[in-house]
């Protein structure tokens, strides 16, 4: 075999779109018009038999480009859309020949880096590495360049499919890959595709699609929140940025797998959670942010409320009746419902939506460098601390204020004292890391018992008033509404002896 031909490695930017069926040839029309081309692109990828590489989110494939071979190696980048990439094309005798992966063909590049430690924690060697074929694709590829604000950019449209053994997924994706320029205008060109047509973002590859198929699974688990990680003297725009892309680091995911049809409710859970987390951010950063969107809110507010009605349904059915009965309270009928319970993935499929998390991808990502024309260089923006303790101060107060006389307040401020809880909490999660792991650590702990009391006098208090609305079809429903209701003044006591902890709490922000 000749030797391969090494390509230079690059770091890769691009954001995928899943097309709908329907609007299928209007979009592969779109991205072939012009100096475009078609190939067909047949690819085999590799690991251990016991996942070293994927442990690391490392890719490595094989993959037939027309006449061509190339090795590629891919790895996790800065945030959810930047992937290190390196290529090798290898030139073989024949053409026939199909040839073999050699990891070392990525040595010396940031991707092979990577791939040595994978194999050093994996408790392997180089020698005694055996990569194995796990999964394939055979794809048709419309592609076209074009430059778009500062940008080169290629769209590139995928349909074929991902097989692995017996079992296939078929692919129908708009890729738009950035060559050189601002990932800002790649961003504004999705933005532009995706008023033009039913495109909904996806962060899942053609890889992890071919992981999942070996495994005989169709979706991934649902991703939790991680806070970042902040050094003590992150200005405003860095911790407000940190902070956007930790929330997108959950929200993406949970949302891909909410579009494409997940049956399993946690990964609804862990994108609301995601949506309040963002919007917690969006309120109490607002002042580091000044290019904040005004219409990202309400688009939040309608998909967070939306995808709450399931939530609100099931909890209903599965915690509240089962006490209800327990108590020797009869079973309900349910009227039928004037509007039907929104679909998850109609949900996340909204223009709003995803027009929503793409301005929010942009707004996460840092700012350009300065050109050579630049003004004098502006003096180090202030430390964020004193802002964000301020902050956390103002919240603190409030709940322990409110806490005191929680028995008495309407169920409407009740209400707003659960919000500020969960606030104080999540700004706590995302700045732990500027005061001190440690007594964040701890004081959060303390905030436990008070979210989870008023959570259940929250959650009592929705299944009042849809009791009550019950009644008028099923006077059993009245039951309900008395037993909860006498449910109220207790749990609203254990509440304020709850949020009274939280006041005594120490507050990490004060070390």
């Amino acid at each position: 075999m000749k030797p391969a031909r090494v390509a230079d490695a690059v770091t890769e930017f691009e954001i995928k779109f899943q097309v709908d069926p329907q609007s299928r040839a209007a979009v592969e029309g779109a991205v072939a018009r012009g100096s475009s081309r078609s190939e067909r692109l047949q690819a085999r990828y590799y690991d251990t038999a016991d996942g070293t590489l994927a442990a690391q989110r490392i890719v490595l494939r094989i993959r037939k480009e027309g006449r061509r071979w190339v090795q590629t190696a891919k790895a996790p980048g800065g945030n959810a859309l930047e992937r290190h990439e390196h290529n090798v094309e290898i030139t073989t005798e024949r053409a026939s020949e199909t040839p073999l992966p050699q990891l070392d063909r990525h040595a010396g590049t940031p991707v092979g880096e990577l791939i040595a430690r994978a194999i050093q924690s994996s408790g392997h060697t180089p020698a005694d590495i055996a990569l194995v074929p796990l999964y394939g694709t055979d794809i048709r590829r419309t592609t076209r360049e074009m430059r778009t604000g500062d940008a080169r950019v290629e769209l590139a449209f995928d349909r074929g499919e991902v097989r692995a053994a017996e079992r296939a997924h078929p692919i129908c994706e708009l890729e738009i890959e950035l060559k050189s320029g601002s990932p800002q205008s790649v961003l504004e060109l999705a933005r532009r595709w995706r008023m033009r047509y039913p495109l909904w973002l996806d962060t899942v590859s053609k890889a992890q699609r071919g992981e999942r198929l070996a495994k005989g699974i169709v979706h991934a688990e649902a991703v939790k929140a991680v806070a970042p990680a902040l050094g003590k003297k992150a200005t405003g725009p860095q911790v407000f940025r940190a902070v956007l892309e930790a929330c997108l680091a959950q929200i993406l995911p949970n949302a891909a797998e909410v579009a494409a049809g997940s049956p399993d409710p946690e990964h609804v859970h862990q994108l609301r959670i995601g949506i309040r987390r963002l919007r917690t951010a969006l309120r109490e950063m607002a002042d580091f942010a000044p290019g904040i969107d005004p219409a990202w809110e309400p688009a939040l507010v309608d998909a967070f409320r939306a995808l709450g009605q399931q939530r609100d349904l099931e909890q209903l059915q599965a915690n509240v009746q089962p006490h209800i009965e327990a108590a020797g309270g009869p079973q309900v009928q349910w009227p039928p419902r004037e509007t039907p319970v929104p679909v998850p993935a109609d949900v996340v499929r909204q223009p709003s939506f995803q027009l929503t998390l793409i301005g929010l991808v942009a707004a996460s990502l840092p700012e350009p460098p300065p050109s050579d024309e630049a003004a004098a260089p502006v003096e180090a923006a202030d430390p964020a601390r004193e802002p964000l303790r301020a902050r956390l101060k103002k919240l603190h107060r409030q709940v322990a204020r409110d806490g005191k006389k929680f028995e008495s307040l309407a169920p409407d401020a009740q209400h707003r004292v659960r919000k500020r809880l969960k606030r104080l909490r999540y700004l706590g999660e995302f700045v732990a890391s500027m005061f001190g792991q440690e007594d964040a650590d701890r004081y959060l702990k303390a905030l436990k018992p008070a979210q989870d009391a008023l959570g259940t006098h929250n959650d009592d208090a929705v299944a009042i008033d849809t009791y009550r609305n019950a009644a008028d079809h099923d006077g059993r429903a009245w039951f309900a509404v008395g037993w909860l209701t006498a449910r109220q003044p207790q749990s609203a006591r254990e509440c304020r002896e709850a949020l009274s902890e939280v006041a005594k709490a120490r507050r990490f922000w004060k070390t």
